[in-house]
């Protein structure tokens, strides 16, 4: 495979959940967050929120940004020039939303790429929907505004290795989608929990997610690894079934026209 600077740091990064107390400089900050604005977008309804308090951030970080979709500044500029969004009765709020993830997403990838050029670390927390309520409440975010992904940075204080993915031919699939033989779904299962394994990862975390109802527990560390992991996260009720609700607290109403 070919490879040179960019691709190295892309290749390299991993979740980092230790961080020195170094505190990155304004300049570093915002070389971050004009990265994270030059990723490709829709409409640029991707927002941050940032805290340098260590002492109340996940993993003691120094930086933690929240990546938010942001209609509420859109549609400041959209009053403007006299308009306002449009919402069918069918769609509701819902593509504004996917397309507002996506360029959240973009944005905080390249946030994390610019990061790891300058010899910082991250771990972005998936559970910042769930937590909306709290977050509104901190940063005092008007309607409109939905917190999708946080995202901790800082200079690292550990160095683990990058974590296992999928073999390619699991994951690229030229001009038709296959149908997936045994030795090939065994073959990805295999490399993605053999790489966790010999990290000794879920371990190291005491990460190990209860069973719920009559499944009976035969797992130890020794093989507990990321396809149960990942397994017992969507096979049994482990999210909190409230993100409708989240949302709209947040001002988004999906299937429903706003008003």
């Amino acid at each position: 495979m070919l490879t040179n600077p960019i691709i190295q740091t892309m290749l390299s990064r991993k979740s980092i959940r230790r961080y020195t107390a170094e505190m990155p400089t304004n300049e570093v900050i915002e070389t971050v967050v004009r990265a994270g604005q030059q990723a490709p977008f829709a409409s640029q309804l991707g927002s941050l929120l940032l805290s340098r308090n260590q002492e109340k951030n996940r993993f003691k970080a120094p930086l933690l940004f929240t990546i938010c979709v942001d209609a509420h500044r859109w549609e400041l500029i959209m009053a403007r020039r006299n308009w306002k969004i449009y919402s069918g009765p069918e769609t509701g709020d819902l593509f504004l939303l996917m397309l507002g993830m996506q360029d959240a997403a973009l944005m905080a990838e390249n946030m994390v790429i610019a990061a790891e050029s300058l010899g910082m670390g991250s771990c972005f927390l998936g559970d910042a929907p769930l937590r909306s309520g709290k977050i509104i409440r901190e940063y005092q975010l008007p309607k409109r505004v939905f917190p999708m992904v946080q995202l901790t940075m800082g200079y690292p204080d550990e160095n683990p290795p990058p974590r296992p993915r999928y073999p390619i031919p699991f994951v690229l699939f030229e001009d038709r989608y296959p149908e997936f033989s045994e030795e090939m779904i065994q073959q990805a299962m295999t490399q993605m929990d053999q790489g966790y394994l010999s990290q000794d990862y879920y371990r190291r975390l005491k990460a190990m997610i209860p069973l719920s109802g009559d499944r009976e527990e035969t797992f130890t560390f020794e093989d507990y690894s990321w396809t149960e992991h990942i397994c017992r996260k969507w096979g049994q009720p482990y999210f909190p079934d409230n993100l409708l609700r989240q949302l709209e607290k947040c001002g988004f109403r999906i299937g429903k026209k706003t008003p």
